[in-house]
């Protein structure tokens, strides 16, 4: 009884362990669009290996809080940025942790020195307490995902 029971633990373990190839990683790796190497590996797409040599993203205030607000009102904030890398910055999506809020970001390149802004829209409606959005900006920097904050309290109706 113990030995058949040990067998059915031992092959679940290894059906449950068992790789598939099908997950959203696979399918970036399997694409041969124009940007899939830079988001797999911004050190790879066409450029130099040494990530000094990569666009930077740093933002002159990576976190916000919009102190207390009330219910239903929409909080805007912009997130300014500069590149401060040695090749032109291009921001590829801008996604937050939440369908309230909605980023906005350039979508030309921005060039070694420039600057510029994401615009952050969080829809308060439905939204009560403390709050706490994301923002994950992907970019052909190292690494390839920034976040900024933004946070507060919403004051219910």
């Amino acid at each position: 009884m113990k030995n058949t029971l040990l067998l059915f633990v031992l092959a679940l373990c290894w059906l449950a362990c068992k790789n598939d190839s099908k997950d959203a990683v696979t399918e970036i790796r399997d694409s041969d669009g124009p940007n899939s190497t830079m988001v797999r590996n911004p050190a790879s797409a066409d450029m130099p290996t040494d990530t000094n040599q990569l666009a930077r993203i740093v933002f002159s205030e990576p976190s916000f809080n919009f102190g207390e607000v009330d219910e239903g009102e929409i909080v805007e904030h912009k997130f300014a940025f500069k590149n401060t890398g040695k090749v032109p910055l291009i921001i590829l999506n801008a996604s937050s942790s939440c369908g309230c809020t909605i980023p906005e970001w350039p979508k030309d390149p921005v060039p070694p020195g420039g600057s510029g802004v994401i615009l952050a829209k969080f829809n308060t409606t439905g939204k009560m307490h403390d709050q706490k959005k994301t923002i994950s900006v992907t970019a052909n920097t190292y690494p390839n995902v920034n976040t900024v904050d933004l946070t507060g309290k919403v004051n219910p109706k």
